[in-house]
C-alpha cells in the first residue's frame, strides 16, 4: 500500500544537507520516492506503509543528525510559530555573537594590544563564539563526516577551526599572531547571514500563510433552533450556517435562504463580488458583502476549497523543478572540490611560493568560507515559491516546478471549444420542419434529446419545455459519439445528428436543406438534421455564445508569440466561423472526443511543445497527452482536474497570465543560477589569490544566499 506524507526538517544549513537527508530516506528498505526542498525546509517521503511507518522515517532523519516532525492539518499554526521562533533565535544568537566578537576586533585591530592578558581574553571570548554559537556547524559537519559526505558545516568548521586554534595554539604554546577575531567574525557574518536568509525566506513564502490566515476561527450553527457559536474543527457536513453582513463564510456549502453578494476575491482574485441566491455554492473563507443568508455545509476542514488551493501550492512549492536536477549534481560534489581547492591553495601559497604559515592558512580559510553552497541550493526552490504563490494570489494553481518549467517552452495552445472559448450555454436559435408541423417534431426530436448527456440535447430539450411540448420515453435509444443521436418513439425510427449520420443510413437531405444548412453554419451555427423513418423532416441550429474574454484571451497569446488552435467535434462551416470572430490561428473541426488526445500528439510528433486548456473532465485523455494541461475551473473539486495549472476564475485570459508567470519564474531561476555560479567562480579565486580577509569571505558567503532569495522575492512586483 503506497503512502505519501511530508516532514517538517529541521537543521539544515545548505543544500547538501538536503541531499545527504535525501540519500539516507531513499536508503530505507520500502521508500519508493524521497524529496527534500532545502527553501521550504520539508521532505516529502513515498512509502510502503506495510514496510515503513512514521517513526522509521523520523529516526533516519535525526539518525543524519537533523529534525524531522510530522506535517498534519493541525500543524500549519505551529509550524508558521516556530518559523518566528526560529527567525528571532537567530537574531539573538547573531547579536551575542557579533556582542562578543566586536571587543576581541577592537583588542586586535584597534588597539592592537597582544599582551598575554589581551590574548587571554580573546580566547575565552573566541572559545564562546566558536563552541556555544558554533556548535551547530561541528555537530553537522560530525554527522556529515558518520556519513562520509561533507557540507556548508564542515567548511565553516574546518575554516574557523583552523584560525581558532592556530591561535590559541600561539596563545599558550608556541610563538606567533593570534586571529581571534577572524574565527569569531567568521561565524558572526554566517549568523547573520542565516538571519537574513530565515528572514527573506519568511517573505518569499508569504503567500501561503496569507492563504492560511484567511480561515474562519468560529461559525455560527443553527442546532435546534438555536444560534450556536462553535470552533470551525466543530462544523460538520450538513450544518446549517447564518452568515451576517461583513462575516466570513467558515467552510464550503450550499446556500438554503437569504440572498447577498459575496466577496471571492482572496480565493480566486475575482475582484467583483458575486450575486449569491438559493441553490448557489458559496466557498469558505470568501467575506459575505451586504444581506444575510444561511446554507448548509457540503464540505469541511482538508476538503474545503481553501484547504485544496493550500494542498495544492504547498505540493508545488515542494516539488523539484527539473533544472534543479542541474544544481543538486553540483552541490553534491561542490564540498568535497572545494576542500580539494583550499588544501591545494595553502600548498601553493606555502611550499611553493613561500608564503609564511599563516599567510597560507588564513588564505586556506578564506577559500573555504567564501564558497557557498547555499546560493545555488535555494536558486530554484524560492523562485517556485514565490511563483507558485503568486499564481495562487490570482487564482492560478501551478501543481509544482514542473509544470512551471513545461509552460515556459510552450508554443501552441489548443482550446476546446464548447465551455473554454464559448459559455457552454447553447441555445436553440432556429427550428425547421419540412412535411410535418413544428411542435410535432419538436416532440419527437426533444424526447430523444432528453436521453442524451451531450450539452447541445440540453438546448433542445429547455426550448421544447419553453413551448409547452410534450415529451415521450424513446425505446432502443443509442448515443453516436460525434455524429448524433437515434432512437424510437411511439415505433417511429428517429434520426438526429450530422450529415454523416444521414448519409450512413442513406437518408437523401436535398439541395434546399444542404444550402440553408451551410448558411447557419456560416453563422457560426450548429447544425442537426432530422429525419423520421429514414427521411428528411427537419432541421435545428444550436448556436453557443462565445465568452467575453475569449477574443482578449487570445489576443495575449499571440502577443507571447504562441500559436493558437481551436478543436471542436462541430463541422468545419461552424468552428471556421466561431474561429474568425474570436481570431484562432488554426481549426482541428468534425474531431470525435476519443481522438482529441490523437491530434495533440499529432502536433508533438512536429517536435513543438503543446498546451491544451480545457474543462479538465470532458478533456481528460486530451489533458493528459498535453505537455501542459491547463484544466478551467469553475468548481470547488480542484484538487481532482486533470492538468499541471488549474485555473479558479475560468477565465481564458488566465491561460496566457499562467505562462507569463512560468516565463517570469524561469527568468529568476536562470538569474539566481548564473549569480550562484557566477559567485562561485569569481570568489574562490579571489579568496585563492589572498585578495581577501578570510572575515570578509565569510560575509560575502553569508550574502550571496540572501541576494538570491531577495532576488526571487522581486518576482512580486512583476505583472502577469
Amino acid at each position: 500500500m503506497s503512502n505519501k506524507k511530508e516532514y517538517e526538517i529541521s537543521g539544515m544549513h545548505c543544500a547538501s544537507c538536503a541531499l545527504i537527508i535525501e540519500k539516507k530516506l531513499q536508503k530505507i528498505p520500502g521508500v519508493s520516492k524521497a524529496n527534500v526542498n532545502f527553501a521550504i525546509e520539508k521532505a516529502s517521503v513515498e512509502y510502503d506503509k506495510t514496510k515503513v511507518d512514521d517513526n522509521k522515517i523520523i529516526e533516519a532523519v535525526k539518525d543524519g543528525g537533523y529534525g524531522a516532525t510530522l506535517i498534519s492539518e493541525k500543524t500549519h499554526d505551529h509550524n508558521s510559530i516556530s518559523k518566528e521562533i526560529e527567525i528571532k533565535k537567530e537574531r539573538n544568537l547573531f547579536v551575542l555573537s557579533l556582542v562578543l566578537s566586536l571587543p576581541i576586533l577592537v583588542l586586535s585591530m584597534v588597539l592592537k594590544n597582544m599582551s598575554l592578558e589581551s590574548r587571554m581574553v580573546q580566547a575565552f571570548l573566541a572559545t564562546i563564539v566558536q563552541f556555544y554559537i558554533g556548535f551547530r556547524f561541528y555537530r553537522g559537519a560530525y554527522y556529515a563526516l558518520k556519513d562520509r559526505t561533507a557540507n556548508m558545516d564542515s567548511l565553516i568548521t574546518i575554516g574557523t577551526s583552523a584560525a581558532f586554534f592556530y591561535s590559541l595554539a600561539t596563545t599558550f604554546i608556541i610563538e606567533g599572531d593570534v586571529f581571534f577575531e577572524t574565527s569569531s567574525l567568521l561565524i558572526t557574518f554566517v549568523i547573520l547571514g542565516k538571519w537574513l536568509e530565515a528572514r527573506a525566506k519568511g517573505r518569499a513564502g508569504q503567500a501561503i500563510q496569507k492563504l492560511m490566515g484567511l480561515r474562519a476561527k468560529t461559525a455560527c450553527v443553527l442546532k435546534d433552533g438555536q444560534e450556536v457559536n462553535v470552533p470551525i474543527d466543530e462544523v460538520v457536513v450538513n450544518d446549517v450556517i447564518i452568515v451576517r453582513p461583513g462575516e466570513k463564510v467558515p467552510v464550503d456549502g450550499e446556500v438554503v435562504s437569504g440572498h447577498s453578494s459575496v466577496d471571492e476575491s482572496m480565493v480566486s482574485g475575482e475582484s467583483i463580488p458575486k450575486e449569491k441566491n438559493i441553490g448557489d455554492l458559496v466557498i469558505g473563507a470568501t467575506i459575505n458583502k451586504t444581506g444575510s443568508f444561511k446554507f448548509k455545509t457540503t464540505k469541511v476542514g482538508k476538503d474545503t476549497m481553501l484547504s485544496q488551493i493550500i494542498k495544492i501550492v504547498e505540493e508545488a512549492q515542494g516539488q523539484k523543478a527539473p533544472i534543479q536536477k542541474f544544481a543538486d549534481r553540483v552541490s553534491s560534489i561542490f564540498v568535497p572540490v572545494v576542500i580539494v581547492i583550499a588544501i591545494i591553495t595553502f600548498i601553493v601559497w606555502y611550499f611553493i611560493i613561500g608564503a609564511t604559515f599563516v599567510a597560507a592558512l588564513m588564505v586556506f580559510t578564506a577559500v573555504l568560507v567564501i564558497a557557498c553552497p547555499c546560493a545555488l541550493g535555494l536558486a530554484t526552490p524560492t523562485a517556485i515559491i514565490v511563483g507558485t504563490g503568486k499564481g495562487a494570489e490570482h487564482g492560478i494553481l501551478i501543481k509544482g516546478g514542473e509544470a512551471l518549467e513545461i509552460a515556459n517552452k510552450i508554443k501552441v495552445v489548443v482550446f476546446d471549444k464548447t465551455g473554454t472559448i464559448t459559455k457552454g450555454e447553447p441555445e436553440v436559435t432556429d427550428f425547421m420542419s419540412y412535411g410535418v408541423s413544428d411542435n410535432d417534431l419538436l416532440s419527437l426530436v426533444a424526447s430523444l434529446e432528453n436521453v442524451s448527456e451531450h450539452p447541445l440535447a440540453e438546448s433542445i430539450v429547455k426550448y421544447a419545455k419553453n413551448k409547452k411540448i410534450k415529451i415521450i420515453e424513446p425505446t432502443n435509444f443509442k448515443s453516436l459519439s460525434g455524429h448524433g443521436v437515434e432512437g424510437k418513439i411511439n415505433n417511429r425510427l428517429i434520426f438526429v445528428g450530422t450529415d454523416k449520420l444521414m448519409s450512413q443510413n442513406n437518408i437523401d437531405i436535398g439541395s434546399e436543406v444542404k444550402s440553408k444548412k451551410y448558411q447557419l453554419e456560416g453563422e457560426g451555427k450548429t447544425v442537426m438534421l432530422i429525419a423520421v423513418e429514414n427521411k428528411l423532416t427537419g432541421l435545428v441550429a444550436v448556436a453557443d455564445t462565445i465568452k467575453d474574454t475569449s477574443i482578449e484571451a487570445i489576443k495575449k497569446l499571440k502577443d507571447l508569440g504562441i500559436r493558437t488552435i481551436m478543436i471542436t467535434g462541430d463541422n468545419k462551416k461552424t468552428a471556421e466561423a466561431i474561429a474568425q470572430k474570436v481570431g484562432v490561428d488554426e481549426v482541428m473541426a468534425e474531431v470525435l472526443p476519443e481522438d482529441k488526445a490523437k491530434k495533440i500528439k499529432e502536433l508533438q510528433s512536429n517536435g513543438l511543445s503543446v498546451a491544451m486548456a480545457g474543462d479538465g473532465i470532458n478533456d481528460a485523455p486530451a489533458l493528459a497527452q498535453s505537455d501542459l494541461g491547463i484544466a478551467m475551473g469553475g468548481g470547488t473539486d480542484i484538487a481532482i482536474e486533470t492538468g499541471g495549472v488549474v485555473l479558479i476564475k475560468n477565465d481564458l485570459r488566465d491561460v496566457a497570465k499562467s505562462i507569463r508567470l512560468s516565463k517570469q519564474t524561469m527568468n529568476k531561476i536562470k538569474q539566481n543560477m548564473f549569480w550562484a555560479l557566477f559567485y562561485n567562480s569569481i570568489g574562490i579565486p579571489i579568496a585563492a589569490s589572498g585578495l581577501l580577509r578570510a572575515e570578509f569571505a565569510g560575509l560575502a558567503m553569508a550574502f550571496s544566499s540572501v541576494s538570491v532569495v531577495l532576488n526571487s522575492i522581486l518576482l512580486k512586483r512583476k505583472k502577469l
